[in-house]
């Protein structure tokens, strides 16, 4: 009896420690990033939100009457693609991944370049991108076909010609806005010492520690900035890729630009594969690997892979009930 006492008792100062420790991890992480919330189902059921629902999920309004948004962000990909490329409407492969379009829209910017600033302008331009429709009249044309006029009327009931293409992207992007996906690192910063492992808590600190919260931080855990890929080498050395994307350059015609791209959110990274803007890397230990020679110059063991990748797993949320075609 007396051994079982003092064990309890010499367990206390234990808890307390590691208490006060997970403290200073939150208060650190909290600082750096920050959490994220589900979406009140009010707002997911506004007139706005439904009506992006619909066109989200909407394969006939494309050019080929096959191709939707969701297209490009199935839900078993976690709103990613795990295609290197995807298919659009015109049947062309686009030349870099897809991203998530899970927790996106609070993001300064869009796509690789963040050449898109907003859902809403992502969305409009997307009628004459990915659907493949020739103008965005067409677009509408289509969109007044399938007799959407009503479903615009309730969106928009003060305008006299809802029915137009700054309200569709207007309505996809209310619907994107509600793809939130909180996760067990959420529920951690939130106060709960235990929705972490002590893994991931290690690897959370092992991620801070290298240096990978330098460029994602934030409520995305990335997401917010513009970065060149391949600081220390040229990127194609490590990931293989077949040819070298020359990034904002693309855009910009500046120097500067060369080999810059969005920095990713790492939210749900672990199930979004392949890794980097042309899917060339298809593990997440490799990708983080990759990232240690190229961003911070380093060669990183296989131990604190191990934990970074754990720490990334803490990262997944649930894929939204309400991510599917409205029945």
């Amino acid at each position: 009896m007396k051994n079982w006492i003092f064990l309890a008792v010499a367990a206390v100062p234990c808890a307390a420690a590691a208490a006060t420790e997970d403290a200073k991890l939150r208060e650190m992480a909290s600082e750096m990033f920050g959490r994220i919330e589900a979406v009140p189902a009010a707002r997911i059921n506004t007139p706005e939100a439904a009506l992006g629902r619909a066109l989200f999920w909407d394969t006939r309004v494309s050019l080929d009457g096959k191709t939707a948004c969701a297209s490009c962000h199935p839900a078993e990909d976690f709103g990613a693609d795990r295609r290197r490329g995807s298919v659009d409407a015109r049947g062309d492969v686009t030349s870099r991944n897809s991203p998530t379009i899970f927790n996106a829209m609070p993001l300064p910017g869009l796509r690789w370049l963040s050449d898109r600033k907003t859902g809403a302008e992502q969305a409009e331009g997307s009628m004459t991108g990915s659907m493949g429709f020739k103008t965005k009249d067409d677009a509408v044309a289509k969109l007044a076909e399938l007799k959407y006029h009503d479903q615009f009327k309730a969106a928009y009931p003060d305008e006299p010609a809802p029915l137009n293409a700054k309200n569709y992207g207007r309505a996809l992007q209310a619907y994107q806005a509600t793809l939130m996906t909180p996760s067990r690192f959420d529920a951690f910063l939130a106060g709960a010492d235990r929705a972490m492992t002590e893994r991931q808590k290690a690897g959370l600190k092992a991620f801070i520690d290298t240096g990978c919260a330098a460029c994602h931080d934030g409520k995305g855990v990335g997401g917010h900035e513009l970065r060149k890929f391949g600081v220390k080498k040229d990127y194609w050395t490590e990931t293989g890729s077949a040819k070298p994307d020359a990034g904002r350059f693309a855009i910009t015609k500046s120097e500067k630009d060369m080999y810059v791209f969005r920095v990713p959110s790492l939210r749900n990274v672990a199930r979004t594969a392949p890794y980097f803007h042309d899917g060339s890397v298809d593990s997440l230990d490799r990708a983080v690997k990759i990232m240690g020679r190229l961003q911070l110059g380093k060669e990183l063991d296989d131990h604190t892979v191990g934990l970074i990748t754990a720490f990334l797993e803490s990262l997944t949320g649930e894929v939204p009930a309400h991510y599917a075609a409205p029945r």
